[in-house]
Formats: C-alpha cells, sequence, structure tokens
C-alpha cells in the first residue's frame, strides 16, 4: 500500500508499504555526501552533477536536494541530481515524488540498469556518483525469488564490482564516490576500487551502540586521486538507553 512521507527537509517521498522501503543507512549516506567531513570540504559543491546509483523511490536525491548544508552555503539550487533506477514502481514512485515536491528541474529519474550506464550516459559525465547498494553477496546469480525487498537486499541484479564500474565510467577525473557498505566486505571493496583507479580518501565507521561492533561502512572514493585515506571519528547511532546520540539527531535534522 502507497504511503505518503515526510522528510527532515519537509520534503514528501511516495513509498510502498510492501516494497522495500529507506532506512537509516540512506538518510546517512546523503549525509557523509553532502557534509564532506570534519576534516576535508570534499562535500558537493556548486554546480556539479550528482548521480544516485539504484535510487529506489528518490530517498538520497531528495535528502540532498534539501540538505540545510546546501541551503545555507547558497549551493542547492545550482548542483543537478539524476537517480538511476531499475526496478519500473520504484522509478514511478520516484518520478511521482519529485514532481510531488517540484523538483522536476533539479532531479531526473531515469529507469535503467546500473550495469549498463554506458548506454544512458556520457562517460565521465558526472562529480559525485552516490550508492546504497545491496550488501549481502550470498544470492548472487539465483532467478528467483526476485521481489523488490531481494532486489534491494541481495546481489542478485548487480554486483560489488559493477557498482564499483558503473562509478568509473560515470565520474569525471577528480570526481567522488561516496558508498555505503558492510565492514566485513571492506577487502574487496578496497581491491574493486583499486581495479578503477578509485582511491579511497575517506571514510566513516557506524556503530549501532558504542560497545557493539560496527555494522555499516561509508566510504568517500577519488578519481585518480593520492593515497591519502581519512578516518573519521566512529558514529555511534544509539546511546545505551535505545535513544539517538547527537549526532543522529543532528542529521536527521530534529
Amino acid at each position: 500500500m502507497e504511503q505518503v512521507d515526510t522528510l527532515r527537509n519537509g520534503f514528501k517521498i511516495i513509498q510502498d508499504t510492501e516494497r522495500f522501503q529507506f532506512g537509516i543507512d540512506a538518510v546517512l549516506l546523503a549525509d557523509f555526501a553532502v557534509s564532506g567531513g570534519l576534516r576535508s570540504a570534499s562535500g558537493v559543491q556548486a554546480g556539479e552533477k550528482v548521480i544516485d546509483l539504484g535510487t529506489g523511490t528518490g530517498i538520497i536525491p531528495l535528502l540532498m536536494a534539501g540538505s540545510q548544508a546546501l541551503s545555507s552555503n547558497n549551493l542547492k539550487s545550482s548542483i543537478t541530481f539524476t537517480g538511476l533506477e531499475v526496478q519500473d514502481a520504484s522509478a514511478e514512485m520516484a518520478k511521482r515524488s519529485i514532481a510531488l515536491n517540484k523538483l522536476e528541474n533539479q532531479i531526473n529519474i531515469v529507469k535503467g540498469n546500473l550495469c549498463e550506464v554506458d548506454k544512458l550516459f556520457d562517460k565521465h559525465s558526472f562529480n559525485v556518483v552516490t550508492c546504497n547498494p545491496p550488501y549481502m553477496a550470498d544470492i548472487h546469480g539465483k532467478g528467483n525469488n526476485l521481489d523488490a525487498k531481494t532486489i534491494a537486499r541481495h546481489e542478485v541484479l548487480c554486483t560489488l564490482e559493477d557498482v564499483v564500474a558503473a562509478a568509473d565510467y560515470l565520474l569525471a577525473t577528480h570526481g567522488r564516490f561516496f558508498m555505503i557498505h558492510r565492514p566485513y566486505r571492506l577487502p574487496e571493496i578496497f581491491e574493486s576500487l583499486a581495479t578503477h583507479k578509485l582511491e579511497a580518501k575517506r571514510m566513516q565507521l557506524i556503530y549501532p551502540f558504542a560497545d557493539k561492533e560496527p555494522n555499516m561502512v561509508m566510504i568517500e572514493a577519488r578519481k585518480n586521486a593520492k593515497r591519502r585515506l581519512i578516518i573519521e571519528p566512529p558514529l555511534v547511532v544509539r546511546n545505551d538507553d535505545g535513544e539517538y546520540t547527537d549526532e543522529i539527531h543532528r542529521i536527521y535534522g530534529d
């Protein structure tokens, strides 16, 4: 069943409660890409072109387009966003969300497979690529059970390598690639980035609680850059009492 949810920035998003709905990982990635971190100025800049791979119902472009960081720096109107989505229903909902917020001049939704970006876009035509990809590789290659939630969570339509290769094709020299993933796949991530001449420049581990192991990691990589990796302070999601930490409240705009 469809519902309309209001985001922290006042924008509205159309989602289907029976399909995959966005979670905190999308919110964190959007903030990570926009903010540029505590020790760098690598966030989205004026006049840049941003593409979100596997955009779903358009959550990351909507969050980034309405972020307080961009608005306060007068960058919002000069940045354009593209969302690429392979599933018909999700792409159609994303387009309706864009229209609902009257953002047609700033956000464009394209129906297509990220494995075929060379057929959809010019090479090196974007400054920033974002992606919240499927995390699980355990059922890759199986042709059954391809419901929306499975496609979003498992590598059935694209692999980690496909995502990084797409970013390589799309990014201009020194363009930035922002991705959130699972820490246990970091060796694969670094190997794939190196293969495509994308240098990891910034990384932040995300902890559900301060005394637990990290369960997510965000990475910023740059095209054809020198080697130097900045480790951001750890991001803890919840306090011992289960409530969000101050940093998460900041990110959500509470």
